[in-house]
């Protein structure tokens, strides 16, 4: 293969098709990547605010694999600070350390709920469920009724929008598959010393300007290595030959662009329901899945003292928010001389969703309610501002279920020659950046011949980052 005058069209600039792209202009392939909005990074871009650097919510990220540590030390270029972290879970007016600390938690929950949490995992011992479906039978079967009441339940409702019941055991499979109540405890008394688990980490490492810095600097490198990158080029639909082949995109304004493959982190349900001529069948199955969207209100508080939390999840059911973040704790370089807090509180809703088409003045007051209520923040301070940025379809849906219509497009997309779809949108998975940025390095190998990877597979074992040396590193 002659890499330069193989052509690699990558639709969408977020971690997944940068990381690919980054690899591939490497390897002297010419590269092209085409973006829909104005900005590199998707949801891990970063952006300046009030004379201060934010991210899109928080991203946090944990991966034992060699490559992608590799990817992040190697673009960065020593640009980046190690942040202590400290999250915390709000219920019942209480605030929870995570991980959890023993004394904690007897502090904030009475003996009798203490009681019931034991007896329930008890239980769930000696009579578990057989092959739970769902999220709900999934967490109860490993911790017990009442601990997954007040610590999944609530939250894992806010952000998906359906019941537990209605969640499939894959999305509990995938997020916490190696955490068991015994070893959370055991870590709790022992001062979580030497906790390994993925979300269990304490320290991680950070770009010096947001997690945006990772992906405007590979952008940078892409350039420099010879690759193009054109923003604000939304793509209609890819373009297949009389074989089956993909043989390039074909923009909103009406132009065409050519390549000898096409690797797509677009949605996936989207980019298939785009394709001329797809069966009626897999366009069934597109519809069957969908996604969740985000809604971020950004406050300026006249303040350094807030609270001292990265992030807190909050599992309070009386507020509609899930996650507030501070990024005055995150790395000094965000916010410089300036003398104010920038804290972002998430929402989650669907298209039809009342609070989805909220005017920005609505849902930057109802924040502002929601955040005194959970006395986060001294009285005698002012907020200042408030800017809301909504990101649709931010979350694959795994309701119950939906493997099967996933399946289809996965059959019918491997039956295209030369087309790849990759990332969170792109494979209809739940990535966090590693797992993009991984697709991304391995999809590169695949076109270049030297490795051969079921990129289906990527997230749905999270053993691969068992090997490799430790490196937190936060860019989710």
């Amino acid at each position: 293969m002659n890499n330069e005058k193989t052509k690699v069209l990558i639709i969408g600039a977020g971690p997944a098709g940068l990381s690919c792209a980054y690899e591939l202009s490497k390897k002297g392939f010419e590269v092209e990547v085409l973006e829909a909005s104005e900005y590199v990074g998707g949801m891990s871009r970063s952006f300046e605010i009030w004379g201060q650097k934010v991210d899109l919510g928080p991203h946090r990220f944990f991966s034992k694999d060699r490559s992608i540590n590799k990817f992040f030390v190697e673009v960065l270029d020593g640009e980046y600070t190690s942040v202590k972290r400290l999250t915390r879970i709000y219920y019942k007016n209480r605030f929870f350390q995570y991980p959890l600390k023993f004394t904690n938690v007897l502090f904030n929950l009475n003996p009798f709920t203490i009681i019931r949490i034991l007896w329930d995992y008890s239980i769930q011992r000696i009579n578990p469920i057989k092959n739970p479906a769902t999220f709900e039978s999934w967490v109860t079967n490993r911790f017990g009724k009442k601990l997954y009441e007040i610590f999944f339940k609530s939250y894992s409702e806010k952000l998906w929008g359906i019941p537990c019941s209605r969640i499939d055991a894959d999305w509990a499979a995938q997020r916490i598959k190696t955490l068991s109540l015994v070893g959370a405890v055991l870590s709790a008394i022992r001062g979580n010393a030497g906790n390994k688990h993925k979300t269990l980490v304490d320290e991680f490492s950070y770009p010096k300007n947001g997690t945006g810095e990772l992906y405007e600097k590979c952008a940078s490198k892409i350039r420099s290595n010879g690759g193009k990158i054109k923003l604000s080029t939304p793509v209609k639909k890819v373009i297949l030959n009389e074989d089956n082949v993909a043989k390039g995109v074909e923009l909103m304004d009406g132009s065409s662009v050519n390549a000898d493959h096409v690797v797509s982190t677009m949605p996936l349900t989207s980019m298939i329901k785009g394709l001329d001529n797809t069966p009626e069948q897999v366009k069934v199955a597109a519809d069957q899945l969908y996604f969740r969207n985000t809604i971020l209100v950004y406050l300026e508080i006249d303040g350094v003292e807030l609270f001292e939390d990265n992030w807190i999840y909050v599992h309070s059911p009386d507020v509609k928010h899930g996650r507030i973040t501070n990024f005055r704790n995150w790395c000094p370089t965000l916010y410089g001389n300036q003398n104010t807090s920038i804290i972002c509180l998430e929402f989650w809703a669907f298209d039809q969703d009342e609070i989805w088409k909220m005017e920005n003045g609505k849902l930057s007051e109802i924040a502002k309610e929601e955040l005194g209520k959970l006395n986060l923040i001294p009285k005698h301070m002012e907020i200042l501002n408030s800017k809301v940025i909504r990101i649709p379809r931010c979350y694959p849906v795994y309701e119950t279920g939906y493997q099967e219509p996933l399946k289809i497009l996965e059959n019918f997309v491997d039956s295209i020659d030369r087309l790849i779809p990759i990332g969170r949108y792109g494979s209809f998975k739940y990535n966090n950046q590693d797992h993009s940025i991984l697709m991304g390095l391995l999809v590169a190998q695949n076109i270049a011949g030297e490795k051969s990877t079921n990129l289906w597979e990527v997230n749905t074992d999270l053993e691969y980052q068992e090997e490799g040396e430790i490196k937190d590193v936060l860019i989710q």
